[in-house]
C-alpha cells in the first residue's frame, strides 16, 4: 500500500482542526453563575444567578422574554463541575 503526500496533509489537518475545536469548545461546558441578575438580557437568553430565594444546592435560572413578557425564574440544581462563580456588571 503506498501513501501520497495529499492523504496525509488531509489526515493532518482534519486531525489538527479536531484538537483546536475541541479546545475552543470545552470552556463552554461550564456555566457561569453570577452574584446578581444582569438587567439587559436578550430573548431566550439563559443566566444563572446566585440568589437568596432559591434553597441550599440550586440557582436562579433566568430565561430572557421577548418584549411585553416576564422573564422566566427557576430554581435549578446545578454539578459543582458546570459551575463558575462570575460577578455581573451593573
Amino acid at each position: 500500500m503506498v501513501l501520497s503526500a495529499g492523504w496525509w496533509t488531509t489526515n493532518m489537518r482534519a486531525l489538527a482542526l479536531g484538537l483546536i475545536f475541541s479546545a475552543v469548545a470545552l470552556p463552554c461546558l461550564a456555566q457561569t453563575i453570577l452574584k446578581s441578575e444582569p438587567l439587559a438580557l436578550a430573548p431566550y437568553e439563559v443566566a444563572f444567578v446566585q440568589d437568596a430565594s432559591c434553597p441550599s444546592g440550586k440557582v436562579l435560572k433566568v430565561t430572557g422574554a421577548i418584549r411585553g413578557l416576564h422573564r422566566r425564574k427557576a430554581c435549578v440544581a446545578l454539578a459543582a463541575e458546570q459551575a463558575s462563580l462570575a460577578v455581573a456588571t451593573p
